[in-house]
């Protein structure tokens, strides 16, 4: 596991610390979450930018 210092904003620390506490997580767990969830994102996007979306997906799955 790696570890990362993180800066955020001083306006945007609280809105974070109280999504995390509503969601019933850490601070971290919380973090960890939001960046995984937009990585796959981004790579999907990647993949449509391709034209690969289409040949990846089965019967009824889109991207």
């Amino acid at each position: 596991m790696s570890v990362m210092m993180l800066r955020i904003p001083d306006e945007l620390g609280p809105s974070i610390k109280a999504a995390a506490n509503a969601a019933s997580l850490s601070l971290n767990a919380y973090i960890v979450r939001a960046v995984r969830r937009q990585s796959v994102l981004d790579a999907a996007q990647q993949l449509a930018a391709l034209g690969l979306g289409d040949t990846l997906c089965g019967d009824g799955d889109i991207l």
